[in-house]
């Protein structure tokens, strides 16, 4: 039988009453700082000469000595800057493809790509943190110094790779990531099922057993996302003209709010 190669995610969650949270938090807003940074400067580039900057050149400019910023500086640790760097430069390339694509398919698309974006001023981004930062023995992950003696007891199933902090609404998650090689692949048993992706119908699926093909219909659930973006957009104008800020506790629950109307609504229509 022939084997795989495989990612595993080992996810864990940091609440606010942890009291690691708010160190977390700030590394993440520091992970958003840099980002911020870099892309201003790619898109200045960009608009001034076409050109789109790659990993290379935004990292020379983070680290540039002269620069009046600290933010890669500021980072927890350099590889931690590296990957922040490593998914703009991923987004970035992500536009180029979408540009190119729009001219050749124009009708693909609702309106012409956009170039990344900026994060919310007063928001957190993702953190990395490789292995080369993080070391695991006897399934607990230490990380590093400037973390105060933050570990994490993890299932180590295989070889580790990196870990991932992702800021929620009111939480974090920690995912654990490991390569797990020589997996049995399963033989092919003739069953397929396909799913198509869209709009009006979200979701198409169907296939080649006795299983009734399935429709989800889009069109509640985007009228659903429109009322969000509206209030949201609502309560984002009034948080800044307020206290200067792009988030509050009335968008973090409408946030969920929307969440869980939205997987019911899904589970709904899968079971009808």
């Amino acid at each position: 039988m022939n084997t795989i190669e495989v990612m595993r995610v080992e996810k864990h969650v940091i609440k606010k009453t942890n009291e690691y949270y708010k160190m977390l938090m700030e590394f993440c807003h520091l992970s958003k700082n840099l980002y911020n940074f870099a892309n201003y400067h790619a898109r200045q580039v960009y608009i001034e000469s076409g050109r789109i900057p790659n990993y290379y050149d935004l990292e020379k400019l983070a680290k540039e000595e002269n620069s009046t910023n600290n933010d890669y500086k500021s980072m927890p640790t350099a590889q931690s800057a590296q990957q922040t760097l490593r998914i703009l430069d991923k987004n970035w390339k992500s536009y180029n493809e979408s540009r190119k694509d729009y001219k050749a398919n124009p009708d693909k698309y609702t309106g012409r790509p956009k170039m990344p974006g900026y994060l919310p001023k007063d928001g957190e981004y993702t953190l990395i943190l490789t292995n080369q930062n993080c070391k695991i023995k006897e399934n607990m992950i230490n990380f590093p110094k400037v973390f105060n003696g933050l570990t994490l007891k993890s299932e180590n199933i295989g070889k580790f790779q990196q870990v991932r902090i992702l800021p929620r609404n009111k939480h974090l998650v920690l995912e654990v990531i490991y390569k797990v090689e020589n997996i049995e692949a399963k033989e092919d048993n003739e069953r397929y099922m396909g799913i198509d992706i869209g709009i009006d119908n979200l979701a198409a699926i169907a296939s080649n057993t006795e299983m009734k093909p399935v429709i989800i219909n889009g069109k509640g659930l985007k009228s659903m996302n429109k009322y969000y973006n509206k209030r949201k957009s609502h309560y984002q104008e009034v948080t800044k003209q307020r206290n200067g800020k792009y988030k509050s506790n009335r968008m973090n629950g409408l946030t969920e709010k929307g969440i869980v109307e939205y997987m019911i609504q899904c589970i709904k229509q899968v079971n009808t």
